[in-house]
């Protein structure tokens, strides 16, 4: 990744990950983030089916740890996630 926005970001890589590994891995890396105090991540999860985003975005978006959950509009291989802290 060269964009300088999602390079200063924390960032969590899902590829070859289950669904159900994705979804595991995800919430740990959210919670470890909240205890940091950072105001996004970024879950890297590729294009390919759409699988692990479709996974991700169902389960997190009602999530009361998760403000917003967007994808990102240079690179539809990555989902950034707003956290409440």
């Amino acid at each position: 990744m060269n964009d300088p926005f999602i390079n200063i970001l924390p960032s969590i890589d899902l590829h070859g990950c289950t669904k159900d590994h994705a979804i595991f891995a995800v919430n740990d890396f959210i919670n470890d983030n909240l205890k940091m105090g950072n105001e996004k991540i970024v879950i890297i999860h590729g294009v390919g089916e759409g699988v692990l985003r479709k996974a991700i975005t169902t389960h997190f978006k009602n999530d009361k740890n998760v403000k917003s959950i967007y994808g990102y509009v240079n690179n539809l291989g990555i989902t950034i996630i707003e956290l409440n802290n």
